[in-house]
Protein backbone atom coordinates (compact mmCIF):
# COMPACT_ATOMS: atom_id res chain seq x y z
CA UNK A 1 0.00 0.00 0.00
CA UNK A 2 1.66 3.56 -0.81
CA UNK A 3 1.88 6.19 1.81
CA UNK A 4 -1.18 7.75 2.06
CA UNK A 5 -3.70 5.47 1.20
CA UNK A 6 -7.08 4.92 3.24
CA UNK A 7 -7.00 1.53 4.90
CA UNK A 8 -10.08 -0.39 4.66
CA UNK A 9 -11.94 -1.32 7.84
CA UNK A 10 -13.67 -3.78 6.50
CA UNK A 11 -13.52 -7.60 7.70
CA UNK A 12 -11.90 -9.54 5.57
CA UNK A 13 -12.64 -9.79 1.56
CA UNK A 14 -15.63 -10.64 -0.19
CA UNK A 15 -16.34 -13.76 -2.05
CA UNK A 16 -14.78 -14.85 -5.29
CA UNK A 17 -11.32 -15.89 -6.44
CA UNK A 18 -7.68 -14.82 -5.11
CA UNK A 19 -7.32 -11.51 -6.56
CA UNK A 20 -3.92 -9.56 -6.49
CA UNK A 21 -2.71 -6.15 -6.68
CA UNK A 22 -0.61 -5.22 -9.45
CA UNK A 23 3.03 -5.76 -8.36
CA UNK A 24 5.48 -2.46 -8.77
CA UNK A 25 8.27 -3.48 -6.93
CA UNK A 26 10.03 -5.56 -4.64
CA UNK A 27 10.51 -5.17 -1.37
CA UNK A 28 11.21 -7.16 1.98
CA UNK A 29 8.56 -9.99 3.12
CA UNK A 30 8.36 -7.89 6.88
CA UNK A 31 7.03 -4.95 4.22
CA UNK A 32 5.03 -6.68 2.08
CA UNK A 33 3.63 -8.47 5.50
CA UNK A 34 2.52 -5.48 7.08
CA UNK A 35 0.79 -4.48 3.77
CA UNK A 36 -1.34 -7.50 3.53
CA UNK A 37 -2.52 -6.79 6.75
CA UNK A 38 -3.48 -3.46 6.16
CA UNK A 39 -4.81 -3.56 2.84
CA UNK A 40 -7.34 -6.69 4.51
CA UNK A 41 -8.78 -4.24 6.82
CA UNK A 42 -6.85 -4.76 9.87
CA UNK A 43 -6.41 -1.27 11.68
CA UNK A 44 -5.17 -2.59 14.69
CA UNK A 45 -2.21 -5.06 15.81
CA UNK A 46 -1.13 -5.65 19.35
CA UNK A 47 2.27 -7.20 20.50
CA UNK A 48 4.93 -7.30 21.98
CA UNK A 49 8.40 -6.60 19.90
CA UNK A 50 11.04 -9.41 19.99
CA UNK A 51 14.47 -10.58 17.56
CA UNK A 52 11.24 -12.44 15.48
CA UNK A 53 9.24 -9.86 14.64
CA UNK A 54 10.44 -6.57 15.15
CA UNK A 55 11.02 -5.69 12.07
CA UNK A 56 7.13 -6.36 10.84
CA UNK A 57 6.41 -4.17 13.70
CA UNK A 58 8.53 -1.56 12.53
CA UNK A 59 6.78 -1.68 8.99
CA UNK A 60 2.85 -2.46 10.20
CA UNK A 61 3.58 0.97 12.19
CA UNK A 62 4.94 3.19 9.47
CA UNK A 63 1.61 2.28 7.62
CA UNK A 64 -0.84 5.79 7.77
CA UNK A 65 -4.49 4.80 9.09
CA UNK A 66 -3.57 1.73 11.40
CA UNK A 67 -2.13 1.67 15.12
CA UNK A 68 0.26 -1.00 16.84
CA UNK A 69 -0.33 -1.16 20.49
CA UNK A 70 2.16 -2.60 22.44
CA UNK A 71 1.96 -4.98 25.72
CA UNK A 72 3.53 -5.57 28.15
CA UNK A 73 3.58 -9.13 28.64
CA UNK A 74 2.80 -12.12 25.82
CA UNK A 75 -0.49 -13.06 27.20
CA UNK A 76 -1.88 -9.57 27.06
CA UNK A 77 -1.05 -9.29 23.61
CA UNK A 78 -2.99 -12.62 22.74
CA UNK A 79 -5.87 -11.34 24.94
CA UNK A 80 -6.09 -7.86 23.85
CA UNK A 81 -6.54 -9.56 20.09
CA UNK A 82 -9.26 -11.85 21.95
CA UNK A 83 -10.83 -9.14 23.17
CA UNK A 84 -10.65 -6.93 20.16
CA UNK A 85 -11.95 -10.06 17.96
CA UNK A 86 -14.99 -10.50 20.08
CA UNK A 87 -16.33 -7.32 20.34
CA UNK A 88 -15.74 -6.63 16.64
CA UNK A 89 -16.40 -10.09 14.95
CA UNK A 90 -13.66 -9.43 13.20
CA UNK A 91 -10.04 -10.51 12.72
CA UNK A 92 -7.92 -10.32 16.16
CA UNK A 93 -4.32 -10.02 15.24
CA UNK A 94 -1.28 -10.49 17.39
CA UNK A 95 2.10 -11.04 17.25
CA UNK A 96 4.85 -12.47 19.71
CA UNK A 97 8.71 -13.31 19.14
CA UNK A 98 10.43 -16.46 19.59
CA UNK A 99 10.95 -19.13 22.18
CA UNK A 100 9.96 -17.65 25.16
CA UNK A 101 7.91 -14.87 23.21
CA UNK A 102 4.96 -17.75 22.25
CA UNK A 103 5.53 -19.85 25.02
CA UNK A 104 4.80 -16.70 27.53
CA UNK A 105 1.36 -16.84 25.32
CA UNK A 106 -0.28 -20.71 25.87
CA UNK A 107 -2.54 -19.86 28.83
CA UNK A 108 -3.97 -17.08 27.21
CA UNK A 109 -4.10 -18.86 23.56
CA UNK A 110 -6.15 -21.79 25.46
CA UNK A 111 -8.26 -19.04 26.23
CA UNK A 112 -8.88 -17.75 23.05
CA UNK A 113 -9.07 -20.97 21.48
CA UNK A 114 -12.25 -21.82 24.26
CA UNK A 115 -13.86 -18.99 23.39
CA UNK A 116 -13.76 -19.36 19.38
CA UNK A 117 -11.89 -15.93 18.43
CA UNK A 118 -10.92 -15.41 14.84
CA UNK A 119 -7.01 -14.76 15.68
CA UNK A 120 -3.94 -14.76 13.69
CA UNK A 121 -1.13 -14.93 15.96
CA UNK A 122 2.09 -14.04 13.79
CA UNK A 123 5.44 -15.62 15.33
CA UNK A 124 9.06 -14.90 14.58
CA UNK A 125 10.72 -18.47 14.91
CA UNK A 126 14.69 -18.84 15.99
CA UNK A 127 17.62 -19.47 12.69
CA UNK A 128 17.20 -22.52 11.05
CA UNK A 129 21.13 -23.09 10.97
CA UNK A 130 21.81 -22.33 14.57
CA UNK A 131 21.33 -25.48 16.48
CA UNK A 132 22.41 -24.10 19.96
CA UNK A 133 20.10 -21.33 19.64
CA UNK A 134 19.26 -20.40 23.54
CA UNK A 135 15.87 -19.83 22.37
CA UNK A 136 14.93 -22.42 20.03
CA UNK A 137 12.15 -24.96 20.62
CA UNK A 138 9.55 -27.19 18.78
CA UNK A 139 7.24 -24.60 18.28
CA UNK A 140 3.95 -26.23 16.73
CA UNK A 141 4.63 -28.80 20.16
CA UNK A 142 3.91 -26.37 22.27
CA UNK A 143 0.69 -24.44 19.87
CA UNK A 144 -1.14 -27.56 19.35
CA UNK A 145 -1.80 -28.85 22.61
CA UNK A 146 -3.71 -25.53 23.25
CA UNK A 147 -6.38 -26.07 20.24
CA UNK A 148 -5.01 -23.26 18.07
CA UNK A 149 -4.30 -24.04 14.50
CA UNK A 150 -0.92 -23.84 13.91
CA UNK A 151 0.22 -22.81 9.50
CA UNK A 152 3.87 -22.80 8.92
CA UNK A 153 5.30 -20.60 6.23
CA UNK A 154 7.13 -22.74 3.80
CA UNK A 155 9.21 -19.93 2.03
CA UNK A 156 9.19 -15.69 1.73
CA UNK A 157 7.35 -16.61 -2.12
CA UNK A 158 4.90 -18.05 0.09
CA UNK A 159 4.71 -16.50 2.97
CA UNK A 160 1.81 -13.77 1.63
CA UNK A 161 -0.38 -17.23 0.86
CA UNK A 162 0.47 -18.68 4.19
CA UNK A 163 -1.09 -15.52 5.80
CA UNK A 164 -4.00 -15.71 4.19
CA UNK A 165 -4.73 -19.53 4.89
CA UNK A 166 -3.97 -18.51 8.74
CA UNK A 167 -6.22 -15.59 8.19
CA UNK A 168 -8.88 -17.72 6.26
CA UNK A 169 -8.72 -20.74 8.78
CA UNK A 170 -9.32 -18.84 11.91
CA UNK A 171 -12.59 -17.65 10.21
CA UNK A 172 -13.85 -20.67 9.03
CA UNK A 173 -12.50 -22.69 12.35
CA UNK A 174 -13.37 -19.66 14.67
CA UNK A 175 -10.41 -20.27 16.51
CA UNK A 176 -6.34 -18.67 16.73
CA UNK A 177 -4.30 -19.76 14.13
CA UNK A 178 -0.50 -19.51 14.52
CA UNK A 179 1.47 -18.19 11.89
CA UNK A 180 5.16 -19.64 12.11
CA UNK A 181 7.56 -17.36 9.90
CA UNK A 182 11.96 -18.65 10.63
CA UNK A 183 13.66 -15.58 10.99
CA UNK A 184 15.93 -15.37 7.62
CA UNK A 185 12.33 -15.32 5.65
CA UNK A 186 11.67 -11.48 7.07
CA UNK A 187 14.46 -10.23 4.76
CA UNK A 188 14.11 -11.64 1.75
CA UNK A 189 12.89 -9.98 -1.33
CA UNK A 190 9.25 -10.75 -2.17
CA UNK A 191 7.14 -9.65 -4.71
CA UNK A 192 4.59 -6.35 -3.87
CA UNK A 193 1.91 -8.27 -5.17
CA UNK A 194 -1.10 -8.74 -1.55
CA UNK A 195 -3.54 -11.37 -2.07
CA UNK A 196 -7.17 -10.47 -0.57
CA UNK A 197 -8.22 -13.14 2.27
CA UNK A 198 -11.85 -14.86 1.60
CA UNK A 199 -14.22 -15.08 4.54
CA UNK A 200 -17.60 -15.70 2.85
CA UNK A 201 -20.39 -16.37 5.57
CA UNK A 202 -22.75 -18.31 3.89
CA UNK A 203 -26.48 -18.91 5.24
CA UNK A 204 -26.52 -22.57 5.03
CA UNK A 205 -30.31 -24.32 5.10
CA UNK A 206 -31.62 -27.28 7.31
CA UNK A 207 -31.75 -30.55 6.07
CA UNK A 208 -35.79 -31.18 5.81
CA UNK A 209 -35.20 -34.47 7.09
CA UNK A 210 -33.75 -33.24 10.58
CA UNK A 211 -36.11 -30.41 10.63
CA UNK A 212 -39.15 -32.41 10.16
CA UNK A 213 -37.43 -34.47 12.82
CA UNK A 214 -37.21 -31.00 15.39
CA UNK A 215 -40.60 -29.91 14.23
CA UNK A 216 -41.81 -33.38 15.49
CA UNK A 217 -40.19 -33.07 18.66
CA UNK A 218 -42.32 -29.33 19.51
CA UNK A 219 -44.87 -31.06 18.17
CA UNK A 220 -44.97 -33.20 21.34
CA UNK A 221 -44.02 -30.94 23.87
CA UNK A 222 -46.28 -28.98 26.12
CA UNK A 223 -44.09 -26.93 27.74
CA UNK A 224 -40.96 -26.22 25.62
CA UNK A 225 -38.46 -23.21 26.28
CA UNK A 226 -35.82 -21.81 23.38
CA UNK A 227 -32.07 -20.73 24.60
CA UNK A 228 -30.11 -18.79 22.44
CA UNK A 229 -26.35 -18.45 22.77
CA UNK A 230 -23.66 -16.16 21.04
CA UNK A 231 -24.38 -17.63 17.46
CA UNK A 232 -28.34 -16.48 17.66
CA UNK A 233 -27.37 -12.96 18.87
CA UNK A 234 -27.43 -11.28 15.05
CA UNK A 235 -30.91 -9.20 14.60
CA UNK A 236 -32.25 -11.37 12.28
CA UNK A 237 -31.60 -14.63 14.40
CA UNK A 238 -33.33 -12.77 17.34
CA UNK A 239 -36.12 -11.28 15.48
CA UNK A 240 -37.04 -15.58 13.96
CA UNK A 241 -36.88 -16.60 17.32
CA UNK A 242 -38.78 -14.29 18.80
CA UNK A 243 -41.22 -15.14 16.43
CA UNK A 244 -41.45 -18.58 17.08
CA UNK A 245 -41.22 -18.08 20.81
CA UNK A 246 -44.73 -16.24 19.98
CA UNK A 247 -45.43 -19.05 18.12
CA UNK A 248 -45.20 -21.62 20.61
CA UNK A 249 -45.66 -19.72 23.57
CA UNK A 250 -42.55 -19.95 24.64
CA UNK A 251 -40.06 -18.53 26.99
CA UNK A 252 -36.81 -17.55 26.29
CA UNK A 253 -33.65 -17.73 27.94
CA UNK A 254 -29.71 -17.31 26.83
CA UNK A 255 -26.56 -18.55 27.59
CA UNK A 256 -23.48 -16.47 29.36
CA UNK A 257 -22.48 -15.38 26.18
CA UNK A 258 -26.07 -13.90 24.57
CA UNK A 259 -26.49 -12.15 28.22
CA UNK A 260 -29.64 -9.46 27.98
CA UNK A 261 -30.49 -10.43 24.28
CA UNK A 262 -34.27 -10.92 25.04
CA UNK A 263 -33.70 -8.13 27.94
CA UNK A 264 -36.80 -6.61 28.08
CA UNK A 265 -39.07 -9.66 26.93
CA UNK A 266 -41.84 -10.22 28.71
CA UNK A 267 -41.21 -13.99 29.14
CA UNK A 268 -37.64 -13.89 29.44
CA UNK A 269 -36.02 -15.92 31.93
CA UNK A 270 -32.04 -14.58 31.84
CA UNK A 271 -29.09 -16.83 32.18
CA UNK A 272 -29.74 -20.85 31.57
CA UNK A 273 -26.95 -22.46 33.38
CA UNK A 274 -25.21 -23.28 36.54
CA UNK A 275 -25.31 -19.07 36.94
CA UNK A 276 -29.45 -19.11 36.44
CA UNK A 277 -31.77 -17.82 38.93
CA UNK A 278 -34.00 -19.01 41.52
CA UNK A 279 -36.63 -18.28 38.99
CA UNK A 280 -35.06 -19.47 36.45
CA UNK A 281 -34.39 -22.74 38.04
CA UNK A 282 -37.90 -22.96 38.85
CA UNK A 283 -39.07 -22.37 35.57
CA UNK A 284 -36.48 -24.50 33.39
CA UNK A 285 -37.53 -27.54 35.51
CA UNK A 286 -41.04 -27.40 34.74
CA UNK A 287 -40.13 -27.45 30.74
CA UNK A 288 -40.46 -30.32 29.06
CA UNK A 289 -38.34 -29.02 26.01
CA UNK A 290 -35.56 -27.31 25.33
CA UNK A 291 -34.32 -25.62 21.70
CA UNK A 292 -31.01 -24.41 21.76
CA UNK A 293 -30.04 -22.13 18.76
CA UNK A 294 -26.82 -21.45 18.87
CA UNK A 295 -25.23 -22.41 21.84
CA UNK A 296 -22.14 -24.15 22.55
CA UNK A 297 -23.84 -26.43 25.53
CA UNK A 298 -20.65 -26.93 27.58
CA UNK A 299 -21.64 -28.14 31.06
CA UNK A 300 -21.78 -24.99 32.81
CA UNK A 301 -24.31 -24.38 29.90
CA UNK A 302 -26.43 -27.73 31.09
CA UNK A 303 -25.24 -27.53 34.54
CA UNK A 304 -23.73 -30.86 34.25
CA UNK A 305 -26.82 -31.85 32.12
CA UNK A 306 -28.93 -31.18 35.45
CA UNK A 307 -31.41 -28.55 33.95
CA UNK A 308 -32.12 -30.41 30.36
CA UNK A 309 -32.57 -34.08 32.29
CA UNK A 310 -35.66 -36.12 31.25
CA UNK A 311 -36.00 -33.20 28.74
CA UNK A 312 -36.43 -33.37 24.68
CA UNK A 313 -33.32 -31.67 23.61
CA UNK A 314 -33.12 -29.69 19.91
CA UNK A 315 -30.06 -27.96 19.10
CA UNK A 316 -29.46 -25.82 16.02
CA UNK A 317 -25.99 -25.13 14.85
CA UNK A 318 -23.74 -24.23 12.33
CA UNK A 319 -20.92 -26.78 13.49
CA UNK A 320 -21.30 -30.20 12.66
CA UNK A 321 -18.65 -31.48 15.06
CA UNK A 322 -19.87 -29.66 18.12
CA UNK A 323 -23.60 -31.47 17.49
CA UNK A 324 -21.64 -34.59 17.10
CA UNK A 325 -19.88 -33.99 20.87
CA UNK A 326 -23.03 -33.90 22.67
CA UNK A 327 -25.06 -37.35 22.95
CA UNK A 328 -27.58 -35.68 24.91
CA UNK A 329 -29.05 -33.61 22.02
CA UNK A 330 -31.94 -35.82 20.46
CA UNK A 331 -32.56 -33.86 17.54
CA UNK A 332 -29.27 -32.04 16.00
CA UNK A 333 -29.71 -29.35 13.57
CA UNK A 334 -27.00 -27.83 10.93
CA UNK A 335 -28.33 -24.52 9.84
CA UNK A 336 -28.28 -21.14 9.94
CA UNK A 337 -30.11 -19.86 13.07
CA UNK A 338 -32.74 -17.33 11.77
CA UNK A 339 -33.19 -19.89 8.55
CA UNK A 340 -34.12 -22.95 10.68
CA UNK A 341 -36.53 -21.10 13.44
CA UNK A 342 -38.03 -19.81 10.33
CA UNK A 343 -38.44 -23.04 8.62
CA UNK A 344 -39.38 -24.65 11.93
CA UNK A 345 -42.01 -21.99 11.98
CA UNK A 346 -43.84 -22.90 8.51
CA UNK A 347 -43.99 -26.29 9.92
CA UNK A 348 -45.68 -25.42 12.98
CA UNK A 349 -47.84 -23.09 10.76
CA UNK A 350 -48.99 -26.38 8.59
CA UNK A 351 -49.64 -28.72 11.55
CA UNK A 352 -51.68 -26.16 12.81
CA UNK A 353 -49.89 -26.50 16.52
CA UNK A 354 -51.38 -24.67 19.53
CA UNK A 355 -49.48 -22.53 20.94
CA UNK A 356 -48.32 -23.88 25.24
CA UNK A 357 -49.68 -21.45 27.08
CA UNK A 358 -46.36 -22.16 28.87
CA UNK A 359 -44.77 -18.54 28.58
CA UNK A 360 -47.79 -16.83 29.78
CA UNK A 361 -47.95 -18.94 32.77
CA UNK A 362 -44.82 -18.14 34.01
CA UNK A 363 -44.52 -14.49 34.00
CA UNK A 364 -45.26 -14.14 37.58
CA UNK A 365 -42.35 -16.28 38.31
CA UNK A 366 -40.15 -13.89 36.33
CA UNK A 367 -40.21 -11.34 38.47
CA UNK A 368 -37.86 -12.16 40.61
CA UNK A 369 -35.26 -13.39 38.36
CA UNK A 370 -32.61 -11.14 39.96
CA UNK A 371 -33.24 -12.68 43.19
CA UNK A 372 -29.44 -13.85 44.81
CA UNK A 373 -29.06 -17.65 44.70
CA UNK A 374 -28.82 -17.06 48.77
CA UNK A 375 -31.71 -14.82 49.45
CA UNK A 376 -31.71 -14.72 53.42
CA UNK A 377 -27.62 -14.25 53.61
CA UNK A 378 -27.24 -10.10 53.48
CA UNK A 379 -24.38 -9.84 50.69
CA UNK A 380 -22.74 -5.96 50.62
CA UNK A 381 -21.59 -7.30 46.88
CA UNK A 382 -24.97 -7.57 45.80
CA UNK A 383 -25.61 -3.91 46.24
CA UNK A 384 -22.28 -2.70 44.55
CA UNK A 385 -23.04 -4.53 41.46
CA UNK A 386 -26.58 -2.82 41.61
CA UNK A 387 -24.44 0.26 42.20
CA UNK A 388 -21.99 -0.07 39.16
CA UNK A 389 -25.28 -1.16 36.80
CA UNK A 390 -27.01 1.89 37.86
CA UNK A 391 -23.88 4.49 37.74
CA UNK A 392 -22.12 3.35 34.86
CA UNK A 393 -22.68 4.74 31.69
CA UNK A 394 -25.46 2.37 29.84
CA UNK A 395 -24.33 2.21 26.28
CA UNK A 396 -21.03 0.16 27.81
CA UNK A 397 -18.75 -2.84 27.18
CA UNK A 398 -18.44 -5.22 30.09
CA UNK A 399 -15.34 -7.47 30.78
CA UNK A 400 -14.83 -9.79 33.39
CA UNK A 401 -11.74 -11.36 34.29
CA UNK A 402 -12.58 -14.95 36.42
CA UNK A 403 -13.68 -15.19 40.04
CA UNK A 404 -16.48 -15.80 42.43
CA UNK A 405 -17.71 -12.72 42.10
CA UNK A 406 -18.78 -13.66 38.73
CA UNK A 407 -21.82 -14.96 39.57
CA UNK A 408 -23.57 -12.22 41.29
CA UNK A 409 -22.05 -9.48 38.56
CA UNK A 410 -23.45 -11.31 35.53
CA UNK A 411 -27.30 -11.20 36.78
CA UNK A 412 -27.27 -7.85 38.26
CA UNK A 413 -25.25 -5.89 35.76
CA UNK A 414 -26.50 -5.63 31.92
CA UNK A 415 -25.02 -5.04 28.76
CA UNK A 416 -27.08 -3.23 25.82
CA UNK A 417 -26.49 -6.63 22.98
CA UNK A 418 -24.64 -9.19 23.91
CA UNK A 419 -21.66 -8.15 21.21
CA UNK A 420 -20.90 -5.57 24.08
CA UNK A 421 -20.31 -8.57 26.92
CA UNK A 422 -16.31 -10.05 26.17
CA UNK A 423 -15.61 -13.40 27.66
CA UNK A 424 -12.47 -14.17 29.14
CA UNK A 425 -13.18 -17.14 31.69
CA UNK A 426 -13.39 -19.97 28.78
CA UNK A 427 -9.92 -21.46 30.54
CA UNK A 428 -10.99 -20.65 34.27
CA UNK A 429 -7.57 -18.81 34.86
CA UNK A 430 -7.36 -15.42 36.25
CA UNK A 431 -5.45 -12.32 35.34
CA UNK A 432 -6.21 -12.14 31.34
CA UNK A 433 -9.45 -10.19 31.82
CA UNK A 434 -7.55 -6.72 31.43
CA UNK A 435 -5.53 -7.37 28.09
CA UNK A 436 -9.11 -8.29 26.64
CA UNK A 437 -10.43 -4.87 28.01
CA UNK A 438 -7.96 -2.82 26.53
CA UNK A 439 -8.65 -5.04 23.32
CA UNK A 440 -12.69 -4.23 23.31
CA UNK A 441 -11.58 -0.51 24.18
CA UNK A 442 -9.60 -0.25 20.60
CA UNK A 443 -12.56 -1.89 19.08
CA UNK A 444 -15.38 0.17 20.31
CA UNK A 445 -14.85 3.91 21.64
CA UNK A 446 -17.87 3.13 23.98
CA UNK A 447 -16.47 3.26 27.86
CA UNK A 448 -15.54 0.18 29.24
CA UNK A 449 -16.20 -1.36 32.55
CA UNK A 450 -13.66 -4.46 33.79
CA UNK A 451 -14.38 -6.12 36.77
CA UNK A 452 -11.77 -8.32 38.33
CA UNK A 453 -10.79 -9.79 41.72
CA UNK A 454 -8.01 -8.76 43.48
CA UNK A 455 -5.88 -11.65 42.72
CA UNK A 456 -6.52 -11.44 39.43
CA UNK A 457 -5.96 -7.46 39.19
CA UNK A 458 -2.33 -8.66 40.49
CA UNK A 459 -1.83 -11.62 38.90
CA UNK A 460 -1.97 -9.91 35.62
CA UNK A 461 -4.24 -6.90 35.44
CA UNK A 462 -1.60 -4.80 37.00
CA UNK A 463 1.04 -6.00 34.06
CA UNK A 464 -1.44 -4.50 31.52
CA UNK A 465 -3.36 -1.10 33.42
CA UNK A 466 0.35 1.18 31.81
CA UNK A 467 -0.71 -0.07 28.55
CA UNK A 468 -4.50 1.08 28.48
CA UNK A 469 -3.10 4.50 30.38
CA UNK A 470 -0.40 4.63 27.72
CA UNK A 471 -2.95 4.49 24.94
CA UNK A 472 -5.45 6.74 26.54
CA UNK A 473 -8.68 4.47 27.01
CA UNK A 474 -11.78 4.84 28.52
CA UNK A 475 -11.45 1.81 31.05
CA UNK A 476 -12.51 1.44 34.35
CA UNK A 477 -11.75 -1.32 36.19
CA UNK A 478 -13.25 -2.25 39.44
CA UNK A 479 -11.44 -4.58 42.03
CA UNK A 480 -13.57 -6.55 44.25
CA UNK A 481 -10.53 -6.63 46.91
CA UNK A 482 -11.50 -9.35 49.71
CA UNK A 483 -7.56 -9.44 50.47
CA UNK A 484 -7.40 -13.16 49.27
CA UNK A 485 -7.84 -15.84 46.42
CA UNK A 486 -11.73 -15.80 47.34
CA UNK A 487 -12.05 -19.08 45.96
CA UNK A 488 -9.56 -21.31 47.54
CA UNK A 489 -10.83 -19.23 50.97
CA UNK A 490 -14.48 -20.47 50.77
CA UNK A 491 -13.37 -24.27 49.96
CA UNK A 492 -10.90 -23.87 53.45
CA UNK A 493 -13.96 -22.10 55.08
CA UNK A 494 -16.48 -24.59 53.57
CA UNK A 495 -14.38 -27.65 55.75
CA UNK A 496 -13.31 -25.71 58.68
CA UNK A 497 -9.88 -25.51 57.87
CA UNK A 498 -7.93 -22.22 58.70
CA UNK A 499 -7.90 -20.05 55.53
CA UNK A 500 -5.24 -18.19 56.24
CA UNK A 501 -3.44 -18.65 53.54
CA UNK A 502 -5.48 -17.89 50.70
CA UNK A 503 -5.52 -14.34 52.27
CA UNK A 504 -2.82 -12.17 51.10
CA UNK A 505 -2.00 -7.98 52.15
CA UNK A 506 -1.67 -6.25 49.11
CA UNK A 507 -0.18 -2.63 49.04
CA UNK A 508 -3.19 -0.06 48.58
CA UNK A 509 -4.23 -0.29 44.82
CA UNK A 510 -6.17 3.19 44.22
CA UNK A 511 -2.10 4.37 44.61
CA UNK A 512 -0.49 1.51 42.56
CA UNK A 513 -2.87 2.89 39.41
CA UNK A 514 -1.61 6.05 40.22
CA UNK A 515 1.85 5.45 39.98
CA UNK A 516 0.71 3.35 36.73
CA UNK A 517 -0.16 6.42 35.39
CA UNK A 518 -4.34 6.14 36.14
CA UNK A 519 -6.68 7.41 38.81
CA UNK A 520 -6.99 5.74 41.78
CA UNK A 521 -9.88 5.21 44.33
CA UNK A 522 -11.09 3.57 47.23
CA UNK A 523 -14.62 2.81 48.07
CA UNK A 524 -15.48 1.15 51.73
CA UNK A 525 -19.40 2.02 51.10
CA UNK A 526 -22.09 2.47 48.71
CA UNK A 527 -21.27 6.25 48.27
CA UNK A 528 -18.08 6.11 47.70
CA UNK A 529 -18.56 3.79 45.25
CA UNK A 530 -21.00 6.09 43.68
CA UNK A 531 -18.44 8.83 43.81
CA UNK A 532 -15.74 6.68 42.49
CA UNK A 533 -17.96 6.05 39.29
CA UNK A 534 -18.83 9.37 39.21
CA UNK A 535 -15.63 10.92 38.74
CA UNK A 536 -13.90 7.75 36.78
CA UNK A 537 -16.90 8.68 33.67
CA UNK A 538 -15.96 12.07 34.28
CA UNK A 539 -11.71 12.75 33.66
CA UNK A 540 -12.68 9.46 31.15
CA UNK A 541 -9.24 8.06 31.87
CA UNK A 542 -7.83 4.95 32.97
CA UNK A 543 -9.29 4.22 36.74
CA UNK A 544 -9.24 1.99 39.37
CA UNK A 545 -11.76 1.65 42.08
CA UNK A 546 -10.43 -0.46 45.07
CA UNK A 547 -13.80 -2.08 46.57
CA UNK A 548 -12.98 -3.53 49.85
CA UNK A 549 -14.87 -6.37 50.33
CA UNK A 550 -14.49 -8.82 53.13
CA UNK A 551 -14.22 -12.61 51.82
CA UNK A 552 -17.74 -13.62 53.30
CA UNK A 553 -19.49 -10.90 51.44
CA UNK A 554 -19.31 -13.06 48.59
CA UNK A 555 -21.88 -15.63 48.29
CA UNK A 556 -20.27 -19.06 49.17
CA UNK A 557 -22.24 -20.44 46.01
CA UNK A 558 -19.95 -18.46 43.83
CA UNK A 559 -16.83 -20.84 44.03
Amino acid sequence: MSTGTTVPRHPVGTSGAVEHAKADELNYLHQAAAKALATNGVDSVFGLAGDGNLFLVDSYSRIPGVRYYAAVHEAGVVMMACGYAQRTGRLGVATVTRGPGLTNTLTALTEAVRVRAPMVMIVGDTPSDDYEHVQDVDQAAFVLPTGAGFEQVRSADTALRDLAVAAQRAFAEQRPVVLNVPHAFWWEHVSDAVLVWQHDPQVIAPDPEMLDRAAGALVSARRPIIVAGRGASSADARDAILELSRRLEAPVATTLRAMDLFRDHPWNVGIFGNLASIAAQDVVARADCVIFFGAGLNQRTTDRNRLIAGKAVISVDLDRSLLSRRAFVDVGVVGDVAATANAMLGLLDEAEIVPSGFGPSISALLADKDTPLTPNKPAYIDEVFDVVDAQFAADRTVVYDTGRYVFTAVRRVHVPHPDAYVHTFGYGAIGLGMGAAIGAAVADPRPVLFAVGDGGFMNGGMTEFNTAVRYGLDITVVVLNDGAYGAEFAQFAARDMDPSTSQITWPPLADVAEALGGRGFTAANRTELEAALKAAQDIQTPTLIDVRLDPADIPPEAH
